[in-house]
């Protein structure tokens, strides 16, 4: 089974940013792009990126953890995982998706010294959306600058449940 990889970089970050250079390094075979613009662009983007893809694992970070959710939410068939790291789904654009059930694995990783997004609001909404969440709370700030390397990718990203 082919399995696509995707990163999705946060609202002020790039594809060549920390968490995008660690996964070109370490997962080559890791789609790591730039989006730019409003939210609707990055989405038509990301929409023509997968356009023809399954089996997809997405890995989203504050911002791209809203558009990873989003993307998922909109094409359920298509997702295998999700990997949201501090994902801003208190954002007005994820207010759309509240109602809707995601039953694929999803796994947040979030820092507890966030001042950018609200871990106890981002717990709430996914538990409500996700129904098969992994909630981590550790011993970071937003970018998750101590603990991003540290997470077992390998095991994250395998195809394995």
């Amino acid at each position: 089974m082919a399995v696509t990889k995707l990163f999705i970089h946060g609202l002020e970050s790039s594809g060549s940013g920390t968490k995008g250079m660690y996964f070109r390094r370490h997962f080559p075979e890791m789609i790591v792009e730039d989006y730019e613009g409003p939210f609707f662009e990055r989405m038509k983007k990301l929409n023509l990126i997968l356009a023809a893809k399954r089996n997809i694992i997405l890995v989203g970070s504050s911002y791209g953890g809203l558009m990873a959710a989003v993307y998922a939410l909109e094409n359920r068939e298509r997702v295998m995982r999700l990997i949201l790291l501090a994902p801003a789904l208190t954002l007005g654009e994820f207010v759309p998706y509240m109602n809707m059930k995601l039953t694929c694995p999803v796994i947040i990783y979030h820092g507890s010294r966030d001042n950018v997004v609200p871990v106890e609001d981002v717990k709430r909404i996914a538990s409500e959306v996700f129904a098969d969440l992994q909630h981590h709370v550790v011993d970071d700030d937003h970018p998750l600058r101590e603990s991003f390397i540290s997470l077992d990718w390998k095991k994250l990203l395998s195809t394995e449940r």
